[in-house]
């Protein structure tokens, strides 16, 4: 990944420069290795890789129009922070992306999630939080169009970039620290319908659904509607490439996808007001919004629930659990065991994708 070399990016805006000494600004490192810093934010007046690579080559007076900008401002304000922190690098999407090489930005996009997950801390500015305090109760005068909260959350993007980093620090405007994601994990949560567990621990090791992800993107915004696909494939750790243009394909490829990875079905749970004949894929994240309650069980744990609940539901002495389990009680151990090791069969598989669709395997019990 390209990153900003932060004391040359702040002494290069300061008019610093040692004689005969001119250190790159940016440089291609290893993000298992190397300790940095990432910012989130919400795109405006930005200032792009060529622009910040060829500053001081440029005219002053177009030198002086790009310092102006918001976006200028936001990488120096981050390259501070990052000083006082204690780290040297730093990543930016806008700048650190060489956005004229297709091949470069769908890396870059196909990475992205790891890149906030290996991150010392992410930079989250909140642009339109001018509060010295982070905001803990919906404001639909202040924050009307981001229903009822700071445009941030409400963006599809900062859905990975809040879950994926181990420390998210949050800014205001003028970036002011006002918070960070472990100390107000349960707002958060109130605020995007994440689990306090994922805020602080990220996706490792939890038994999330499809759907209970997708669910969280539910009321999320793009510029760009691939992006409302192409934004989530780190959640799901998968990857494919970016054909913008595509348009709500990118959704359905992104299902397809996590089916070739994973034979979680609740990716099937979604509904649609709007009939939809024929196709057994979600259109968008939104047909997923009821789903947040949606946990993923293990086989064997599925098995178990569905037994429990038939044995708490009826008699013992019932001729329908008999006719199942048989009446002699070791006899019944033995097919319940029977039952729980099935589901380390070779039918309980990932589900198959070809050109055709998805071809599904039909399961028969056998009692005998």
């Amino acid at each position: 990944m390209k990153l900003l070399n932060v004391e040359a990016v702040l002494d290069r805006d300061k008019g610093i420069q040692q004689a005969g000494h001119k250190p790159d600004i940016m440089k291609e490192l290893d993000d298992n290795t190397t300790s940095y810093a990432i910012l989130s934010h919400r795109w405006g007046a930005e200032v792009s890789y060529e622009e910040m690579i060829g500053l001081m080559e440029m005219e002053e007076q177009q030198r002086e129009e790009i310092k102006q900008r918001y976006g200028y401002q936001k990488i120096i304000k981050s390259c501070e922070q990052v000083t006082k922190d204690g780290y040297k690098w730093l990543w930016v999407d806008t700048c650190c992306i060489d956005k004229r090489s297709s091949s470069e930005l769908s890396e870059a996009i196909n990475s992205m999630c790891r890149w906030y997950r290996n991150a010392q801390v992410c930079y989250a500015h909140l642009n339109d939080v001018d509060a010295s305090v982070f905001p803990t109760e919906r404001d639909n005068d202040k924050f009307g169009e981001s229903n009822g909260w700071p445009e941030w959350f409400m963006r599809g993007w900062t859905l990975q970039e809040l879950i994926a980093p181990k420390q998210v620090a949050f800014f205001n405007k003028d970036w002011a620290p006002i918070g960070s994601k472990q100390r107000f994990a349960p707002t958060l949560q109130n605020i995007t319908g994440i689990p306090c567990e994922v805020l602080r621990d990220g996706l490792a090791a939890k038994r999330l659904s499809v759907a209970q992800i997708m669910s969280w993107a539910a009321d999320r915004k793009t510029t760009r509607v691939e992006d409302r696909a192409y934004s989530l494939m780190g959640l799901f750790g998968v990857n494919m490439p970016m054909l913008y243009g595509e348009g709500e394909k990118a959704f359905q490829r992104l299902q397809l996808e996590i089916i070739r990875v994973s034979n979680d079905h609740s990716i099937f749970a979604w509904y649609s007001p709007t009939p939809r004949p024929g196709s057994v894929l979600a259109e968008d994240p939104r047909d997923f919004r009821g789903c947040g309650r949606i946990r993923k069980l293990e086989p064997r744990e599925y098995v178990d629930k569905l037994i429990f609940q038939y044995i708490k539901e009826n008699d013992l002495g019932d001729p329908r659990y008999i006719d199942v389990f048989g009446s002699n009680r070791r006899a019944r151990r033995r097919k319940l065991a029977a039952l729980r090791d099935a589901v380390h069969s070779q039918q309980f598989q990932t589900f198959t994708v070809s050109n055709a669709g998805i071809q599904h395997v039909f399961m028969a019990g056998d009692c005998n």
